[in-house]
């Protein structure tokens, strides 16, 4: 392997096509005689559904059909549980999956009601005003506390309780911890909701071939693989008859991992029954309410330390908001239970949380996907125990790092992939140091001191994190090497945006030593490769990666095999050079990859017992344990007192996962990361009111960071290589939004000590922060300017 392709800032080699508008996108989709979709939604958060008038749209020339749940048949079932929980001790678990279409009962705002078919889009939205929709109004539960109430109207009656699940995890001994404690901190938390957002709204398209017997499904998901074999599995088809393809994918973020959607489900089955190719594109209203929402909590919680700062214990409490369904177990919750751990070393520790049902939109994950509600609580408790026992923020983190010399670590709870929490590699304390410089550890304060003098108020933030990435179950490549010289590399994994193209093109082109423009990755189409997962918790890289490199070792174990029989010389003497194999002894005796490619596959004589024709290899990755990134973030940001406006003036990451294979896409994840978690921290709420319906379901309300807002990051690496992958990969994708939340309230107070300011909830806004200043201890708000 005499090239060096990983560790290098290859340009991404899709950014061509997608640059000059030929990348193919599911709405780019255009058959013959293709037919539109679109959905009557219930307006009601909560009510019986007492009938559906559909004549008046039935006539409306251009509508093909009309399709109600009782249209459906045996097809109306509800979606599978895509992630069963863990097996813990005692859990309570209450299934209640999506369906197709509502039947009996609406439970959100925006649920699908009926399906519009038409020979245009036009059509099939003027004709969903012609759809009488009868709906009794019952009373909407909103709130996680109230949901839990005596006499709460029960979301699904079959559960009798709106109770989604019950959890209790537990290491060591609290009560001890907190008895022998000297500082005992406690508060409440609230991380509340936000959207996905991706730039790209979902987007089906299906196409029924009845002579091939084949179903094509075009589908901007992010988990081709699971998607065609629950149709396959509904359909009643042979998985080699259903085609999934995840084309060019314009973000995902978790919401289209892999949920059977209704639209998912429906437009394959209309496009058979109609025998004529099916399309329906989600519009950004329809997101805010059709697509699935991320992040609001509840916690109580509570941090033992000693007198110098080391924590004893932590014991925390919460509600998890999980929507009107839960399909997807509960990854998001687990995942802020295990992660509110973080770096340190927490010798007791005591969990609990109750999933609420609520009349929202069902709650899936979306980047980060519950991590940034653990992270935000125990920053902020460090925090508080700081300021309580008189250390730098900085200083009762580094006290309570896990050491570089315990790793392999492993708490006694359940991580979502069903074993104990471990932690595979790190080293924290160097992150920390590495932030501290970078931002500047001894020219801060003069610089905080001066700002001040001028009437400006800055402050930084600096806070850890701990990310599991890389689970399992596994995904698998092929490699192989064309007559024509180039590689062609398939996996299954669908690709949103995250540079897979070119990561798994260095890791197979330095295996082999090839050009890296040689080498051609195909992700996202099932018919390409049919076995593997998809692409979510940060393991694109981890797990698929690691399998185009088993896989480009396999081939090239071939090569050098075939190399010797064809050039005639000894194997130990054979070796790959630019795109070429020769004779290590005699450079001339030589020959090209494609040219070998060819004498690999004869035309004529019998393959040799124990052999394969061709130069190509499949092979699969399938890690016993996740990879765990971690890093550290600084904040430096500047606030106005009187308006609450916050300036992010800098923001620093030292991140570590593990070896890195491209570091341009590693800075372009880590930035858009960053993006995201601003978003989170200070602009993107969403707001359900009493009744249950979304007060600010569009981007005139809904408020997204733009590139004003989002200042370039400043990045350190560090590679602490992970040992249970063969090149020492860690996930990166959601590293950037975690630890932002808790960064930015650091830093706001910090900025404005002498307000006694202690922020306890995200997201913020600059109204919500100027309420909290107002009432902040000891302040009168006509003062503030002049203070």
């Amino acid at each position: 392997m005499s090239r060096t392709y990983v560790g290098t800032s290859v340009p991404r080699n899709e950014d061509r096509r997608l640059l000059t508008g030929n990348a193919l996108f599911v709405d780019d989709v255009q058959l013959e005689g293709m037919l539109h979709a679109a959905f009557v939604r219930s307006d009601h958060a909560h009510g019986v559904l007492r009938g559906i008038d559909v004549s008046a749209a039935l006539a409306r020339p251009g509508v093909v059909a009309v399709i109600t749940a009782e249209d459906l048949g045996d097809y109306w079932q509800p979606g599978p549980l895509l992630v069963p929980p863990p097996p813990i001790d005692g859990i309570v678990f209450n299934q209640a999956s999506q369906v197709p279409l509502a039947k009996d009962r609406v439970r959100h705002v925006g649920e699908a009601i009926a399906m519009v078919i038409a020979e245009s889009r036009y059509i099939a939205e003027d004709a969903l005003a012609d759809i009488v929709v009868d709906i009794d109004p019952l009373d909407p539960v909103v709130g996680l506390e109230a949901a839990l109430e005596p006499g709460a109207e029960i979301i699904h009656p079959q559960l009798g309780t709106n109770l989604a699940a019950h959890v209790v995890q537990r290491h060591g001994d609290y009560e001890t911890a907190k008895a022998a404690a000297d500082v005992i901190i406690s508060r409440r938390f609230h991380y509340d909701r936000g959207a996905a957002a991706a730039m790209e709204n979902r987007c089906v398209a299906a196409r029924w071939d009845p002579r091939a017997e084949e179903l094509t499904v075009w589908d901007t998901t992010q988990a081709p693989i699971p998607i065609r074999n629950g149709l396959a599995r509904m359909l009643g088809l042979l998985e080699s008859r259903v085609r999934v393809v995840a084309p060019y994918v314009g973000g995902g973020f978790g919401p289209k991992i892999m949920m059977f959607y209704p639209e998912e489900v429906l437009v394959p089955w209309v496009a058979m029954r109609l025998g004529r190719p099916v399309k329906w594109a989600e519009d950004r209203q329809e997101n805010f309410f059709a697509t699935t929402q991320e992040r609001s909590q509840i916690h109580d919680a509570e941090m033992a330390l000693s007198a110098d700062g080391r924590i004893l214990g932590v014991q925390d409490f919460f509600l998890h908001d999980t929507g009107a369904y839960d399909p997807y177990g509960l990854t998001v919750p687990i995942n802020s239970q295990c992660t509110l751990l973080g770096p340190y070393d927490v010798p007791a520790y005591h969990s609990e949380f109750r999933a609420v049902f609520t009349n929202t939109v069902t709650v899936t994950p979306v980047r980060g996907a519950g991590r940034q509600h653990g992270v935000f609580v125990m920053e902020r408790l460090l925090d508080i125990a700081a300021r309580q026992l008189g250390l730098e923020p900085a200083e009762i983190r580094r006290r309570n790092y896990l050491r570089k010399d315990v790793f392999p670590h492993t708490f006694q709870i359940l991580f979502q992939d069903f074993a104990p929490l471990y932690y595979d590699s790190g080293n924290y304390a160097p992150a920390l140091e590495a932030a501290l410089d970078i931002v500047g550890r001894d020219t801060f304060p003069r610089e905080q001191a001066a700002a001040r003098a001028e009437g400006r108020y800055i402050g930084m933030g600096v806070v850890s994190y701990v990310e599991g990435t890389g689970i399992g179950p596994y995904e698998g490549a092929r490699v192989t090497v064309e007559p024509s010289g180039q590689v062609r590399v398939a996996t299954g994994l669908g690709t949103q945006g995250q540079g897979h193209y070119t990561a798994f093109a260095q890791i197979v082109a330095e295996v082999l030593d090839v050009d890296v423009d040689r080498v051609h990755v195909i992700t996202g189409d099932t018919r390409e490769f049919g076995w593997g997962t998809g692409t979510f918790a940060s393991r694109g890289a981890v797990v698929a990666g690691s399998a185009c490199h088993e896989a480009a070792l396999a081939v090239r174990k071939k090569v050098l095999e075939t190399g010797a029989r064809v050039l005639g010389i000894a194997p130990d003497d054979v070796e790959l050079a630019a795109n070429s194999i020769r004779s290590r002894s005699n450079p001339d005796r030589a020959m090209t990859l494609g040219e070998l490619a060819g004498h690999a596959n004869p035309l004529r004589g019998a393959v040799t017992p124990g052999s394969e024709p061709g130069l190509e290899a499949t092979a699969y990755f399938g890690p016993d344990h996740g990879s765990t990134a971690s890093g550290v973030h600084a904040m430096v940001v500047e606030v106005d007192p009187e308006t609450a406006m916050v300036k992010i003036l800098r923001y620093i990451v030292v991140h570590d996962c593990g070896k890195l294979i491209n570091p341009m896409i590693v800075a372009g994840q880590v930035q858009g990361g960053v993006a995201h978690g601003i978003g989170n921290a200070f602009y993107e709420q969403l707001v359900y009111d009493e009744g249950g319906q979304l007060q600010n379901a569009s981007f005139m309300d809904y408020l997204l960071p733009t590139a004003m807002d989002v200042p370039n990051v400043e990045m350190a690496h560090r590679e602490t290589d992970a040992p249970l992958n063969p090149l020492g990969l860690k996930g990166v994708g959601e590293a950037g939004c975690i630890p932002t939340g808790a960064a930015f309230a650091q830093a706001i107070e910090d900025a404005v000590p002498h307000l006694g300011l202690e922020i306890r909830e995200i997201p913020l806004s600059p109204n919500r922060l100027f309420e909290l200043i107002r009432s902040a201890p000891g302040v009168r708000v006509e003062a503030l300017a002049a203070d």
